[in-house]
C-alpha cells in the first residue's frame, strides 16, 4: 500500500483483526468492521469472506486465496461479480486437490490409501462431489478417505484413525485450524510415518513433506492494488474476480529423509523450494 501512495497514519489507517484459529469468531469480527464504518474490508481465506459478506452488503470486500465465489453465491460471475466482494482466488476444489494428490503419488509411489484431513466449517472443502473424488480415486489409483478437522482435538482423532485404517498417506486441507497448527500435524505425519502434501509452503517449513498451491505473495501485492482502486472510487461489483497466476511446489528432504523416502530427481527439479 506504501508502493501505492498510501502511509499509515497520514492517508489511511488499518484495523487489524485475527480469529486465532476459531472460525467461530468470524462473524463478530466482520460485525466490529461493520460498526467502525470501514472503507474496505480484506479477509484471507472462503471462512472470512462469508463472514465478512453475512455482515455487510454495502461495504466493499476484497478477498484473498478464497475459492467457489460464483458457487457460494458471493459473485454473479468472475467477470463481473455484480455486489461487494471481488478479490484472488486460490484455487477451484477439484482441480487443486488432483494435482496435490498427483504430486504426493510421484513423491510416495506405493501410496494407495489417503486421508483427507477437512474442515467441516470451510464450505470449499465440502465442495468436492462424490462424482469429482470417484475421478481421482480412479486416475490415480488411489483411495480417498475424508476427516473432517474443526477443532484442535479433532487432529489427534483423525490420525488415531488413519492409523486403524491403515491409511498411509494425507492430504491437509486448508483451514485456520490447520495452519494453527501445522507443526503439530506435520509431527504427526512423521510419526504415523506418513507422505503428506499441504495447501501452503508454511507448512513445508514446519516440517511437512510437500506443499503445492498458490504463492501467496503473488496474490497480497494485487489485493493491495484493488483495495487501492476501490479507495480511489472503483466499484468492487465491476473488478473482475482473478484467478492465481503463480504456483510454488516446495519440499523438505530433512522430511522424506525420516519418512524413508527417495524424491525422485524429476519432482527436485520441478521445485521453486527444496528445504535441505
Amino acid at each position: 500500500m506504501r508502493e501505492l501512495g498510501w502511509t499509515e497514519g497520514k492517508n489511511i489507517a488499518f484495523e487489524v483483526r485475527y480469529a486465532e484459529g476459531k472460525s467461530e469468531r468470524l462473524p463478530e469480527l466482520a460485525l466490529e468492521f461493520v460498526r467502525l464504518k470501514v472503507d474496505v474490508i480484506v479477509t484471507i481465506g472462503t471462512p472470512a469472506t462469508l463472514a465478512a459478506r453475512q455482515a455487510t452488503t454495502t461495504i466493499p470486500i476484497v478477498a484473498v486465496a478464497f475459492s467457489s465465489p460464483v458457487e457460494l453465491g458471493l459473485a454473479t460471475s468472475l467477470a463481473r461479480p455484480g455486489g461487494n466482494v471481488t478479490g484472488f482466488m486460490s484455487m477451484v476444489p477439484g482441480d487443486w486437490l488432483g494435482k496435490q494428490l498427483e504430486l504426493l503419488k510421484q513423491a510416495a509411489p506405493t501410496i494407495s490409501r489417503v486421508a483427507y484431513l477437512t474442515d467441516p466449517v470451510n464450505p470449499v472443502q465440502q465442495l468436492l462431489t462424490p462424482t469429482q473424488q470417484s475421478s481421482l480415486e480412479t486416475a490415480l489409483g488411489l483411495k480417498l478417505q475424508i476427516r473432517r478437522a474443526g477443532k484442535p482435538e479433532d487432529i489427534e482423532s483423525a490420525f488415531q484413525a488413519a492409523a486403524r485404517e491403515r491409511v498411509d498417506a494425507l492430504n491437509v486441507g486448508m483451514s485456520a485450524v490447520t495452519w494453527q497448527y501445522r507443526t503439530r500435524i506435520a509431527q504427526l505425519a512423521v510419526k504415523h510415518r506418513l507422505p503428506a502434501v499441504y495447501f501452503l509452503r508454511d507448512f513445508v517449513e514446519a516440517g511437512g513433506l510437500l506443499s503445492y498451491g498458490p504463492d501467496p505473495f503473488d496474490l497480497y501485492p494485487r489485493a493491495a492494488s484493488y483495495v487501492d482502486k476501490i479507495l480511489k472510487g472503483a466499484n468492487p461489483a465491476e473488478l473482475p474476480v482473478e484467478q492465481p497466476t503463480k504456483f510454488e511446489l516446495v519440499i523438505n528432504l530433512k522430511t522424506a529423509r525420516a519418512l524413508g523416502l527417495t524424491i525422485p530427481p524429476s519432482l527436485l527439479a520441478r521445485a521453486d523450494e527444496v528445504i535441505q
